[in-house]
């Protein structure tokens, strides 16, 4: 299945930690080209080091950019064009998440969990799809959320922004598909990443351990990332990390809403 991935040059935002460090790991013995990006220059070097003497054939470049901004994210397009690169696999992994209510949330904060859940991914898929349709073949993984199915008490912005990462994969997967560009959308449960840990606001990190404490539904970043890419590979549209969390929202989606609308009110009161 991970023969797919041969010989591609795959471009990963958020390479630096979490599931775009472990994007980075699993494709590397496949890929002939990595491009990492990320805002953190200290750890896409070590990152870039250890996969260089772990794959020496790899070619593995790096980008720093805070991709939320849109001069950054054009200097990054110039950049591949001035070094010859043409992307195949592109994984927008880049993501941010705030826990709590919106009327206390930071202004600034959520302006910046949408542009880089949204606009940034958006942009991005932009600017590198043009070179796939050229080229008659390429993919696209996009790293949404089972929050996106469900407007979440607590993380309202977050769940809203994934649903529209999961839906705008949905819609370029049936209009590139005809093209032969794959669109997926990775819509992982809880993953124990450094994710709750910035997703949680000063003070309140009692209450935001309930949130990401599912071991029934937990999933490794390993196992996210490795059924991520077996997706792309059968080119699905969208996939769950875990059966146990993919048939819980497979029923979920069947109660009426008014019914769910409940439950996660109640479950928004525990916290």
């Amino acid at each position: 299945m991970m023969n797919f991935f041969n010989n591609c040059t795959a471009l990963i935002t958020g390479a630096s930690s979490g599931l775009g460090e472990e994007f980075s790991h699993q494709l590397a013995p496949y890929a002939s080209r990595l491009i990492l990006v990320a805002r953190r220059i200290d750890r896409l070097d070590a990152l870039a080091t250890h996969l260089r003497e772990l794959h020496p054939n790899l070619d593995v470049r790096i980008f720093a950019a805070d991709v939320t901004l849109a001069e950054r994210r054009h200097a990054l397009a110039d950049w591949l064009t001035d070094e010859d690169i043409e992307v195949n696999f592109l994984v927008n992994n880049a993501g941010l998440g705030d826990h709590g209510p919106f009327d206390t949330s930071d202004w600034e904060r959520v302006e910046n969990m949408i542009d880089l859940n949204i606009t940034s991914l958006t942009h991005l898929t932009h600017l590198l799809v043009q070179g796939m349709l050229e080229n008659g073949r390429g993919a696209i993984l996009n790293v949404s959320s089972v929050a996106g199915f469900f407007p979440i008490p607590q993380m309202a912005v977050y769940s809203a922004t994934k649903a529209y990462v999961t839906s705008f994969s949905e819609a370029l997967a049936m209009e590139l598909r005809p093209q032969g560009i794959s669109v997926t959308a990775l819509c992982p449960g809880p993953v124990p990443t450094e994710f709750f840990d910035t997703a949680t606001r000063p003070g309140e990190e009692d209450q935001a351990s309930h949130f990401k404490t599912f071991p029934a539904i937990v999933v490794s970043a390993q196992e996210a990332v490795r059924t991520g890419l077996e997706a792309v590979a059968r080119e699905r549209a969208r996939v769950i990390p875990g059966p146990l969390l993919a048939a819980a929202v497979a029923v979920a989606l069947m109660i009426p809403f008014c019914i769910v609308r409940r439950i996660l009110a109640m479950n928004s009161a525990k916290l």
